[in-house]
């Protein structure tokens, strides 16, 4: 029945009570007894949809009243499942190695002397702050003390002394301990330190991100027999959440690992109260147990998942890493590749923007450098080489790489061989679906302009050992992970091309080398950033790979969770670099 005829049938239903013999103006409660046997079904149904009306419109005034004398913040509480690939072993700074399960479990448990915020910026942690000297070579430390150990006992700079003492020795085999040779660390007082090098170093202060352990726990246990202690699965530390349990299948496999909020965390308690993890072999399995409703966030999705999740309810949080994938030519196995014309033919028919688009559904961005556009170095002016078949067949011309036999391939007599060599590599990569594909591109796009390309790929132990160790490939396609404050000088410098170093072009230039070791050594950002511009100009000149892109890091979490603003991440870990501030529950407080 239409309102307007409800409110005719309620008005007469009152005018009827009205009616009704009475002494005063309203009606007395004997009256209002009566209403029923005066009042038709109609009206009666009318009456009783009016005054529950005019309840909803009071009720609703007053909640809106409410509204708007008060504000929703976030509330302690909660339970933040989320869902990960692999298994932990080492919940341990020192071990935690390039086990994500490890470092992510890590990051929550322990703290550094410095941590990396929200927005990617280094930021005092443990320490309060800190003092440099002119040099660059020393480096002064002062704590906070206001920290406590989960176990309640107090932190201080005996915690610290002994954690860098572990680091730097090698029964502890630690996988870092490379990195800190020439550094002098001593106590000052309680809450001092002092850190001495050898040489200065530009990007020092980013390797104080390691978490301090405890010296009370870890200084009982027999350096070797470190990797065997219980503290690795049930950790001391000062972070924002600490140990509560783990769970085990049938076969000893850890299948969850849940920790607690710190009540006593420096930075103030978490909203969240609890974390549990949830481990999975693929992240295909990963994002199912969300689909399931049995977890509230996955660890890390592809790019061709992307929508899946989105439809499935989760926002999926597109982190910018210092990450970028290349082909990396090695011209000691091919006479085409050893053509610097050859390999900048090869970067100009490349279309990045392509790859991005049909492969990553533009969740990964187009580079031209080993230095990411957002990061310290990064050279706007070095040379690049746009998109251009046109241009790419005239450099081959140029070269004289030609196909005289129309078989689509060139070739070109090199030197003084006899019989032409055609231009033609492997091209190897892993087994990984999206690197597959992008090397399947790669070669139609580069066929065009007649290069003949051959495709392998192996897994990842395979690739790393049989191919990437004894370099045994003609061209590359790998990724390479910098820092938030970049040293390409470990992928770049000649000193790293043999097998155990991470010069994947086998790259050899004088000018190159120079600017890496004056970059690692400038005692200013200016320096620094000065040095990492020489080094781009070479390498833009020398085209010793080609750069193709940077993929964001795909983090999908339920809308429920709230409070996530990180931006920039240097590595999955970091995603939780605000963690403290994300909220499940919320509250209502006076404006």
């Amino acid at each position: 029945m239409p309102d307007a005829e409800w409110t005719r049938i309620a008005a007469g239903a009152i005018i009827k009570m009205s009616s009704m013999p009475q002494k005063s103006s309203w009606p007395s409660w004997p009256q209002w007894k009566q209403l029923p046997r005066v009042l038709n079904l109609k009206e009666r149904l009318a009456l009783v949809a009016l005054v529950l009306l005019t309840i909803g419109f009071a009720a609703a005034g007053l909640w809106t009243g409410y509204l708007g004398r008060t504000n929703a913040v976030p509330d302690i509480g909660g339970e933040y499942t989320e869902a990960l690939v692999g298994e932990p072993q080492f919940i341990n700074p020192l071990l935690a190695g390039i086990n994500e399960a490890d470092k992510d479990i890590t990051a929550l448990v322990y703290s550094g002397l410095f941590r990396y915020d929200a927005a990617g910026a280094l930021v005092p942690d443990l320490a309060e702050r800190y003092e440099t000297s002119g040099d660059g070579k020393e480096y002064t430390f002062f704590l906070k003390k206001d920290v406590i150990w989960h176990d309640g006992k107090a932190f201080d700079a005996d915690d610290v002394l002994f954690t860098f003492g572990a680091l730097m020795n090698p029964d502890y085999a630690s996988p870092l301990r490379t990195s800190w040779q020439g550094v002098n660390v001593e106590k000052k007082d309680a809450w001092t330190i002092r850190m001495t090098l050898e040489n200065p170093r530009a990007q020092f202060l980013d390797k104080l991100t390691l978490g301090i352990m405890p010296r009370h726990i870890w200084g009982a246990i027999n350096a070797k027999n470190i990797g065997l202690a219980d503290a690795n699965m049930k950790p001391i530390g000062t972070g924002p959440f600490r140990f509560a349990k783990y769970a085990k299948d049938k076969y000893g496999g850890i299948v969850s690992y849940t920790l607690d909020a710190n009540p006593h965390f420096y930075r103030g308690m978490p909203y969240i109260g609890h974390i549990t993890f949830f481990f999975f072999g693929y992240p295909e399995e990963a994002l199912a147990a969300y689909k399931n409703g049995k977890v509230l966030g996955v660890s890390y999705i592809e790019a061709h998942n992307k929508q899946s999740a989105e439809r499935s309810g989760a926002r999926v949080h597109e982190l910018r890493i210092p990450k970028y994938f290349s082909v990396f030519f090695n011209q000691n196995r091919s006479k085409a590749l050893a053509d610097q014309r050859v390999r900048t033919a090869l970067a100009l028919a490349t279309d990045k923007k392509e790859i991005a688009a049909a492969i990553f559904q533009n969740t990964a961005i187009p580079v031209d450098s080993p230095i990411l556009p957002w990061l310290i170095g990064y050279s706007q002016t070095a040379k690049t080489y746009p998109y251009s078949q046109d241009d790419a067949k005239t450099m081959l011309d140029v070269a004289e790489w030609k196909d005289k036999n129309q078989d689509g391939v060139r070739e070109k007599i090199i030197g003084t061989d006899k019989e032409p060599t055609n231009l033609e590599f492997t091209l190897i990569t892993s087994d990984f679906p999206e690197l597959v594909t992008t090397g399947e591109l790669l070669k139609k796009q580069w066929e065009r302009v007649g290069v003949k390309v051959n495709l392998e790929n192996y897994s990842v132990d395979e690739l790393k050992q049989g191919v990437i160790k004894p370099r045994k490939y003609d061209a590359l396609l790998f990724g390479e992970v910098l820092a938030q404050n970049p040293d390409p000088y470990i992928y770049w410098h000649s000193s790293q091309k043999k097998e155990l170093g991470l010069n994947l072009a086998l790259y050899d230039s004088k000018d190159a080398d120079s600017a890496l070791e004056n970059a690692r050594t400038a005692t200013s950002t200016q320096e620094e950033e000065r040095q990492l511009a020489l080094f781009q100009d070479a390498i833009a000149r020398d085209v010793p790979a080609i750069f193709l892109f940077s993929p964001n890091y795909l983090y999908a979490v339920d809308d429920r969770v709230r409070g996530i603003a990180v931006e920039n991440i240097g590595a999955p870990s970091w995603r939780f670099a605000d963690i403290e501030k994300w909220y499940l529950k919320t509250k209502r407080v006076d404006k």
